[in-house]
């Protein structure tokens, strides 16, 4: 999760009262699918941070990420539809798809992501967050990248692009996403500010090929028919005046601290019982249980009673064999409390 702390609050308070101005409420109507003018933001934003080809128009917004996922499955599934899901992934939106009647196939992960060798050739939907892997955190290979959009179009698939927590990165460059090498239609990216700013914003954002967004659009009318003008215009004056990229520079500079020292510390202090998955962006470390056989479910509960709160990795995978790991996150932690907190994981394991 993200540092409440480090949220911008007094420009966010100054920006929010300016959207409810008597004249911004004078509309006695519904406003719209979405903000205009944050359509346009985002599609500026998404372009210069991250390669992604779009305009304004191609931006639908959405109640976060969720909500993106649901719209896209509306679309496209049908019931009985196979979706390949990440193995382990983020079971929040395994879930969305099994409400839609969708059959799940677990697709294993390994250093250089999804395994696209194993994906199930009847998939109607791939779902994927290759640039911050959750909730290993490895990122998709260009190979690999590769690999899967040719997979797609050979097999008439779409595939959904989760750029899970990529806003806030520690090393390396990154790779272009799928969306901005795709070539046929094939990739709906989906973004949020949830992690760049807070969750309770529920902002979020789907770019999706031109062949899908009329139906995605009419989705979005029928089921949620307005959005939260405050808090988008808001958001669209916000990134205008370039307070989202100073937010980010000066976030990741706080949160690139607290990586650093937990790293240290696993590294120092337990080699003999976890190994770090290697990752360079957001704001958790996956690390794997050395034995095998060990309950990372109980090392959990064992550290709750101590105060410190990590997250089991087994329980994230599907149908692929489970791997004991724990899950740790360093955003909302102050540096200095991490030798503490990891002398008291040290106790429960």
């Amino acid at each position: 999760m993200p540092d409440p702390a480090l949220f911008p609050l007094a420009p966010w308070r100054r920006l929010v009262s300016a959207e409810l101005r008597p004249a911004n409420l004078a509309t006695p109507t519904y406003a719209g699918p979405g903000h205009r003018g944050l359509q346009e933001q985002v599609a500026r934003y998404v372009g210069l941070s991250r390669s992604v080809a779009a305009s304004g128009e191609d931006v639908l917004l959405t109640t976060g990420a969720q909500q993106a996922l649901d719209l896209v499955a509306r679309v496209v599934l049908s019931p009985g539809d196979v979706v390949a899901v990440e193995d382990p992934g983020y079971t929040a939106a395994h879930r969305l798809f099994e409400t839609h009647g969708a059959r799940l196939v677990g697709v294993p992960v390994d250093a250089e992501g999804l395994v696209v060798d194993a994906l199930p050739g009847r998939a109607r939907l791939v779902y994927v967050t290759p640039s911050h892997q959750f909730p290993t955190g490895v990122a998709m290979s260009l190979a690999r990248r590769t690999a899967l959009l040719q997979w797609a179009v050979r097999h008439d698939a779409v595939v959904v692009e989760d750029d899970y927590d990529s806003e806030f990165r520690f090393a390396d460059r990154p790779l272009e996403p799928l969306q901005s090498i795709d070539r046929d239609g094939r990739v709906v990216y989906i973004g949020s500010f949830s992690k760049t700013l807070l969750p309770l914003l529920r902002v979020g954002y789907a770019i999706a090929p031109a062949s899908l967004q009329p139906a995605l659009r009419e989705a979005k009318r029928v089921t949620d028919w307005d959005s939260d003008g405050v808090t988008q215009g808001a958001l669209a004056r916000f990134m205008a005046e370039g307070l989202l990229g100073a937010h980010v520079r000066r976030a990741s500079a706080v949160y690139g601290e607290r990586r650093k020292a937990l790293l240290a510390g696993l590294h120092e202090d337990f080699a003999d019982s976890l190994e770090v998955v290697p990752s360079a962006a957001g704001l958790h470390v996956c690390a794997r249980l050395r034995a095998p056989h060990a309950s990372d479910t109980d090392v959990v509960a064992r550290a709750a009673v101590h105060g410190v709160v990590v997250e089991a990795l087994s329980p994230r995978f599907r149908d692929q064999p489970r791997q004991p790991g724990l899950v740790l996150g360093f955003g909302a932690i102050a540096v200095g409390r991490i030798p503490q907190a990891l002398a008291l994981l040290r106790k429960a394991l």
